[in-house]
């Protein structure tokens, strides 16, 4: 019997960096194991056909410049590329470059192909989030464009509950669409039952996907073996300082940051991009700089907010401040337990149309979260359902101040978040998700 075929389509793919290629490399894989025959079709520096393990990647080249010529150029070369290609079961396109539903919806009618959309930013609707002056009558256009293209795919796939929402609003059957969180990296993860490794999976149901109840009970199973020697000791007082540096060592875990002193850290690590306000953070770290130097806030990433931050820190002589390029994969763990508390930026023009993926990190690690955006969105509804943390919107700094200053204070308070976010850790895991991405598509 012929396996399935399944096409995925997106701007980019590890080894090239992107939130969205990483997911996908997850997904590709598992799909893989679920017995289809998995292409990606993607961009890179060079050109060529790879093996990634048992998915073919096909790489068109491409500078990686960000400008709208720039994407519209990749979108062409990508649906040209892929109506070249045999036929394929089904398409599966993802958002980047923008409005890539539309390209997956020809090649599907062309190649009479089924076709899911995976829906991680809405497009056209966040482009004036982000700071591009679109004349109205081409926003029109390319959202009539849009809907028809969602409309006519036989599922769509968000990742959160506020997309869903939006969505519905614009007149999309939602009996097409389902809802499914993004996940942790898998290293991350203590109890995934899937792990990529250098191309080849690595899990125990010796290459066949763990799913449903098998899945959840080895899960639970292993969290209930590592329970005890995971759990980390209560520590009350803001006398014993960093909160997660104490748990870490009565672990005796490797610390991210080798310092003499202890520091109360404030991590916010992923993108900067122009949907992530910097403003808000920038003045609560000024805020708190005089009298609490012990509180350090610690930015790891890149995008065009990290300039704008180096600029800051320099201008205003911020010391608490510290910047730390991309880190590799190998430390990731290590980076993500270093914070106490993490923050996730969002304009608030920008709710129901993204769902930052960082808000799923920090929960596999166990931290609390201060989101500063708006408040009725996934992730906020996330830190709220679970306890995990707080909720500022934009422009609040001295809210937001005086959430870092709380939970540096008061160890039960940062216990408690970190309880939440622990909880919602075990939710929020690639089993999970992955799980219902493979049901949906032998829907």
């Amino acid at each position: 019997m012929k396996r399935p075929s399944v096409l995925f389509i997106n701007r980019v793919y590890p080894p090239v960096r992107g939130a969205t290629g990483r997911v996908l490399r997850d997904l590709a894989h598992a799909f893989a194991r679920d017995g289809w025959d998995v292409t990606v079709l993607t961009t890179g520096p060079k050109a060529g056909i790879f093996q990634d393990g048992p998915v073919t990647v096909r790489r068109i080249e491409a500078s990686g410049r960000k400008s709208i010529s720039a994407y519209f150029g990749v979108w062409l070369r990508l649906l040209y590329t892929a109506l070249m290609l045999p036929r394929y079961n089904m398409v599966v396109t993802l958002t980047d470059p923008p409005m890539l539903v539309v390209a997956g919806r020809i090649l599907a009618r062309f190649k009479r192909s089924s076709h899911m959309h995976w829906c991680h930013d809405l497009y056209p609707d966040i482009l004036p989030v982000l700071g591009l002056n679109i004349p109205n009558k081409v926003m029109n256009f390319l959202k009539a464009t849009s809907r028809r293209a969602m409309k006519s795919c036989d599922r769509v796939v968000v990742v959160g509950r506020c997309m869903a929402k939006h969505l519905a609003f614009t007149g999309l059957d939602m009996s097409k669409v389902t809802i499914i969180p993004n996940w942790p990296d898998l290293e991350l993860s203590n109890f995934s039952a899937i792990k990529v490794e250098g191309g080849k999976s690595n899990s125990s149901t010796n290459g066949t996907m763990k799913t449903g109840k098998a899945a959840l009970s080895a899960a639970a199973q292993a969290q209930a073996t590592s329970e005890s020697s995971r759990s980390p000791i209560r520590i009350k007082g803001a006398a014993n300082g960093n909160f997660a540096a104490k748990a870490r060592g009565a672990l005796k875990q490797r610390p991210f940051f080798l310092d003499e002193s202890p520091k109360f850290r404030v991590l916010y690590a992923g993108n900067l991009g122009r949907a992530h306000p910097v403003s808000t953070i920038l003045e609560a770290a000024a805020m708190l700089s005089p009298d609490h130097s012990e509180i350090e806030f610690v930015f790891v990433g890149e995008g065009a907010g990290y300039d704008r931050i180096a600029y800051e820190r320099a201008r205003r002589g911020l010391d608490n401040i510290r910047l730390l390029p991309a880190q590799p994969v190998s430390r990731l763990k290590e980076l993500m337990e270093s914070g106490d508390v993490h923050l996730i930026s969002m304009k608030h023009e920008a709710a129901g149309m993204l769902v930052p993926s960082k808000l799923y990190a920090a929960l596999a690690a166990g931290r609390p979260c201060i989101l500063i955006g708006p408040d009725h969105t996934e992730t906020a509804r996330v830190i709220r359902e679970y306890g995990a943390g707080a909720i500022v919107e934009q422009g609040n700094a001295k809210k937001l101040a005086a959430e870092i200053l709380r939970m540096r204070m008061d160890g039960d308070c940062w216990f408690a978040a970190m309880s939440g976010a622990s909880r919602a850790g075990k939710e929020f895991s690639p089993d999970h998700s992955i799980s219902s991405w493979i049901r949906s598509a032998r829907d």
